[in-house]
């Protein structure tokens, strides 16, 4: 039987939110559905999800969006995992990251939340931090402004222009990880782009 792995993307609900920077996660997760022609369905775990392959013959994906607020993606993510037979070592978190530049990707499994509270809520939940995560570069914002209101912007003109690469990198980055391991994909998405 195949393995099951479980892809989260973060985000907050609601129309307001969708193009923000906090809701880069759920971007991704929505590409990697549209590259398998699936739409998301509710689930009673407060998620919507989509149940697919990484390719034929290849490992069960569950790709799901929790329905709460960012902050509280925890308890959605634990049932998940329950309701799937998940453990943590094949959770894969989706989140943007102010200290990576935007147009950046990195991964990593396990270690702190980095103040990232979707990110400590999951860790909690799941009563472990041994989950990987794919941090999608967004920068800090210039000047003195408020990070926790940065996030809450929808991407800039010039952002928008190359947030459909950065989306499907991100993307790549996630099955990479579940094909090939953490290493393989640290190596091809942390080089620098020429």
């Amino acid at each position: 039987m195949a393995q099951t792995w479980l892809i989260v993307g973060l985000g907050n609900p609601g129309p307001q939110y969708e193009l923000t920077r906090h809701n880069v996660g759920q971007m991704v997760l929505d590409e990697l559905a549209a590259r398998r022609g699936e739409t998301f369905r509710a689930h009673k775990a407060n998620a919507r999800v989509v149940e697919t392959w990484l390719r034929p013959g290849g490992a069960k994906l569950v790709l799901a969006k929790p329905n709460t607020f960012m902050n509280v993606s925890g308890g959605p993510v634990a049932g998940l995992a329950r309701f799937y037979g998940v453990e943590p070592d094949r959770v894969v978190v989706v989140h943007d990251e102010l200290d990576i530049p935007f147009d950046a990707i990195k991964l990593k499994t396990g270690g702190g939340h980095g103040g990232h509270n979707g990110v400590r809520d999951v860790a909690k939940a799941l009563d472990s931090a041994e989950f990987a995560r794919v941090r999608v570069g967004i920068g800090r914002p210039a000047g003195r402004q408020d990070p926790a209101d940065w996030v809450l912007e929808p991407f800039g003109p010039a952002e928008r222009k190359n947030l459909p690469v950065l989306l499907e990198d991100a993307a790549d980055a996630v099955e990479q990880l579940v094909e090939e391991g953490l290493l393989a994909a640290q190596q091809k998405h942390h080089a620098p782009r020429v």
